[in-house]
């Protein structure tokens, strides 16, 4: 009788062991992956996304015997899956060719000439960088960067970031949409006016609709077609110009920096980092079904991304030289140097350069409208994925690109209109632009390197303390640059008392939101000045436990020490 006992005893306390061991393990895998919101373990049909299940791309994996049961597997490289996930890179890297990004670089070469080459490369490996991490926040939760800062921040907060993303979206629209109507007034010899090539330029959206109803491939390979095509034009007119070789050599491998070359450095350092493209890379990422509970899928994704970002952005920034190589060499120490602009930069080259087999006017005209064309639907794009995020809107793709392009076309006519006849009113403009871009550039990068640092979201894709410090060394250093840049153009723009301390409210207000967003997500302590904190409380004896959570060199094994 007492054996029988103990025997049911045991066979109740077995199962409870195996029970406890189970939940342990799956607490522990829990830890590791990245947390599933409720928001994103829902439905589709209830929660907005950035692909659904069936656009996305399916990446076909042969099943070999170190695979099966092992989610820490990485399978082998291979060129046939690369070429699976090339794509999301070359989309994003149209931000790095707008025709904003082209006009900063035409006129860094003709005013500074080769020496800020150097500059040039290393602004596009900081955009690089950043855009890694946007690509990792994408693969690691299955979810952008739009979704993720309406769950992380109160109400209030994701719409003043919501409001912020689509200025920043607005500005960089209209800057592309013109680009586009001004190559497109240069291919038809001025027959077309600004406003009804902005209106030609406005009908994209509705290509790219069509497009995208072929799936995600065919709009990726148009816009292959695209940056070829804007490589192409411009490798053209390098061999055209035919610049030095050695004075290039020279620009890309020593650093020179003069006070008369300022303003044009902080341009190309600020031009790289654009708002909506940190937000759409994120989302771009989603169009391959990856298995996220398998952690070897996981990293496997992240490898093919980088490789393919970092060609996409490579070609980007062989386009970039070709552009500022062109006007350094026909421009630098000419008295047309400090007057250039997208406007009349196709008739000064013609002037310079002239006829030839195919006049050089029109292979920039090309150029440019490769550039204008993709970037605008690369905008509309970004559009959808930031209402779409913020908002949670489950709406038509017809409907929400119409709503999206219909926020900055309908700007964009208007300052057609009005600045159609003035060259030197849209170069003003385009300065105002530049600064709108600046302005909002702390809202993307600041939600970005909080949630990416994070183990409650990221688990144990979560950057570590190394590339932790090097993103907020880069990220501070691009908001510095661009403050410069805005230093400088209040100083020289605003004017009257009234119109100064409306400015210097405005100031406050916004870098406190800068504070509020970096202290809400705790996200410098555990970078620049906790190390050292660690260290002081570690003394007493009484914080040990805060030391250890913000070490170097383990990452915390709870939640718990997370929070502390």
């Amino acid at each position: 009788m007492i054996s029988q006992t103990r025997e049911e005893e045991l066979s109740r306390v077995e199962p409870d062991k195996d029970k406890d061991k189970d939940t342990a393990e799956e607490s522990e895998s829990k830890r590791l992956l990245p947390s599933q919101s409720p928001a994103s373990s829902s439905s589709d049909d209830e929660n907005e996304v950035a692909f659904e299940s069936r656009e996305k791309i399916v990446i076909v994996d042969v099943e070999t015997p170190e695979s099966i049961g092992n989610v820490d597997y990485v399978p082998p490289f291979s060129w046939k899956k690369l070429w699976l996930f090339m794509g999301p890179g070359f989309l994003m890297s149209i931000a790095f060719l707008d025709p904003g990004n082209l006009e900063g670089d035409l006129q860094a070469g003709a005013i500074a000439g080769y020496s800020l080459l150097w500059l040039l490369m290393w602004a596009t490996v900081m955009g690089l960088l950043i855009q890694l991490l946007s690509a990792r926040l994408g693969v690691a939760t299955g979810r952008h960067l739009a979704e993720l800062c309406r769950e992380e921040y109160p109400t209030w907060a994701r719409f003043v970031l919501w409001f912020m993303a689509e200025l920043a979206l607005i500005g960089a629209d209209i800057q592309e949409v013109i680009g586009s109507a001004i190559a497109i007034q240069i291919l038809s010899n001025g027959v077309l006016p600004l406003w009804a090539g902005v209106l030609i330029t406005a009908s994209d959206c509705f290509v790219f609709l069509f497009l995208e109803n072929y799936g995600v491939r065919k709009l990726e390979a148009v816009f292959a077609v695209l940056i070829a095509t804007m490589a192409l034009s411009f490798a053209w007119m390098f061999g055209d110009t035919n610049p030095s070789g050695k004075e290039l050599l020279i620009g890309i491998l020593v650093p020179r920096l003069s006070s008369k070359t300022i303003r044009q450095a902080v341009g190309v350092v600020g031009c790289v980092i654009m708002p909506h493209n940190v937000f759409l890379h994120s989302a771009l990422v989603q169009s391959r079904k990856i298995d996220l509970k398998k952690r070897g899928r996981v990293q496997e994704a992240l490898n093919y991304y980088s490789i393919e970002s970092s060609i996409a952005l490579l070609v980007s920034f062989m386009i970039n030289l070709c552009v500022t190589t062109i006007f350094a060499k026909g421009f630098y120490g000419t008295k047309q140097a400090n007057s250039i602009g997208l406007v009349n930069a196709g008739q000064y080259l013609e002037e310079k350069y002239g006829g030839g087999l195919f006049p050089i006017l029109y292979i920039w005209g090309i150029g440019l409208l490769a550039a204008g064309q993709s970037s605008t639907i690369t905008g509309t794009y970004a559009g959808q994925f930031i209402m779409g995020g913020f908002l949670n809107l489950r709406l038509k793709k017809w409907l929400r690109a119409l709503i999206t392009r219909s926020f900055a076309i309908v700007p964009t006519i208007i300052v057609a209109i009005v600045f159609n006849t003035s060259e030197a009113s849209l170069d003003i403009l385009n300065e105002w632009l530049n600064v709108l871009q600046s302005i909002q550039i702390p809202f993307a990068l600041v939600p970005l390197l909080t949630l990416v640092s994070k183990e409650q979201v990221m688990g144990v894709f979560r950057i570590g303390p190394i590339l932790e410090r090097l993103a907020w060394t880069v990220a501070a250093l691009v908001i510095i640059i661009n403050g410069y840049l805005l230093f400088d153009f209040f100083v020289s723009e605003v004017r009257g008392l009234l119109f100064g301390l409306m400015i210097c409210i405005w100031t406050v207000a916004y870098i406190a939101f800068i504070v509020y967003l970096v202290l809400h997500g705790n996200a410098l302590p555990s970078t620049w000045f906790s190390i050292e904190l660690s260290k002081r409380y570690s003394v007493t004896g009484s914080y040990n436990k805060v030391s250890e959570s913000y070490s170097l060199h383990r990452p915390p094994n709870t939640m718990t020490e997370i929070d502390q």
